[in-house]
């Protein structure tokens, strides 16, 4: 009996396995795919390649450079002001997004609010938060409804002098898209329009003097490397180059008249790891399996032996 309830758990192991890697390989084709827009817009691109809308997006690493201090924006107050304004005594973070943007740009600021909720270091009198819009159309307005919104998700009332999110025209945007190395392409919006933009997510850490240190790429950033980075930055330190993986997003399809979700290239290497660790897991837990039930085996083959010489005796 011990022994079937073994070898029955051994295969509902087995099941679960293969329904966890089946999900891993899904996962892993999908992350690795590209929307179908750029497939019908190009007409060219197939699996994986990206659509040719997105070859102008990109995110190089300018590590040491410096940013222009002296392009002008509109904080959220209606204010204007420059960007040497927040540089001089303490470091910054930086992020290049758009605040009408219908999905990435949202995923990139909470996973960045997530991150310094867990950073003991605070916005205002250790380092500044400057969200810089690079649509020029967007207002003073919405910045300031994006920044209580992400005000309010830190919980930490006290900070709103730490935070900045500006809004410019083209020349001071493309000054400073430029110089952190920060590629976009603007996109069709539902009334066919050039109201969106296709980009790919990243912030930057700039030292005290204005000079760019670290490049963190994707949508989720590690509150140890944050802190490490701030730290660093605040000392002037330049980092190094991370792997460039890159999380792409543009949004509507003129076509099928749809809005969807484009990320692209968050790495097949997910799933290899997740079906590496899984069967690393189970390759454990078929030995420990074995090992019990032949343990068992020769434990009843013992007890028999000694109920069989009592018998003779």
């Amino acid at each position: 009996m011990h022994q079937w309830h073994t070898t029955r758990r051994t295969v509902s192991r087995a099941a679960i396995f293969a329904g966890l890697l089946n999900c891993a390989l899904l996962c892993s084709a999908g992350y690795a795919q590209v929307s179908s827009y750029g497939d019908k817009q190009q007409g060219e691109n197939r699996g994986d390649e990206l659509p040719k809308v997105l070859k102008g997006v990109q995110v190089s690493q300018h590590l040491n450079q410096q940013l222009p201090l002296d392009a002008s924006f509109v904080d959220e107050t209606g204010k204007a002001v420059t960007l040497s304004d927040y540089f001089g005594s303490k470091p910054a973070v930086l992020a290049m997004v758009y605040f009408n943007c219908p999905m990435l740009c949202s995923e990139e600021l909470d996973g960045l609010t997530s991150s310094l909720e867990m950073v003991h270091l605070n916005p205002g009198p250790d380092f500044n938060i400057i969200v810089i819009s690079i649509d020029p159309t967007e207002t003073p307005e919405l910045a300031a409804k994006k920044k209580a919104f992400y005000l309010k998700r830190y919980g930490r009332p006290e900070t709103a002098s730490g935070w900045h999110f500006l809004t410019g025209k083209q020349p001071a945007i493309d000054a400073v898209t430029n110089a952190v190395g920060f590629g976009y392409v603007r996109v069709p919006g539902p009334d066919g329009t050039l109201s969106q933009f296709a980009h790919a997510s990243s912030i930057e850490l700039v030292t005290a003097s204005g000079k760019l240190a670290q490049y963190y790429l994707g949508v989720e950033y590690s509150p140890k490397d944050m802190l490490l980075g701030l730290i660093e930055a605040s000392g002037n330190k330049i980092g190094s180059p991370v792997a460039n993986i890159l999380t792409y997003c543009y949004h509507y399809d003129p076509e099928t008249n749809k809005h969807s979700i484009i990320v692209a290239r968050v790495v097949q290497l997910g799933g290899m790891v997740t079906m590496a660790g899984l069967g690393g897991f189970m390759f454990v837990m078929f030995r420990r399996d074995l090992k019990l039930g032949r343990d068992h085996r020769l434990t009843a083959s013992e007890n028999d032996r000694d109920l069989n010489d009592k018998d003779k005796g």
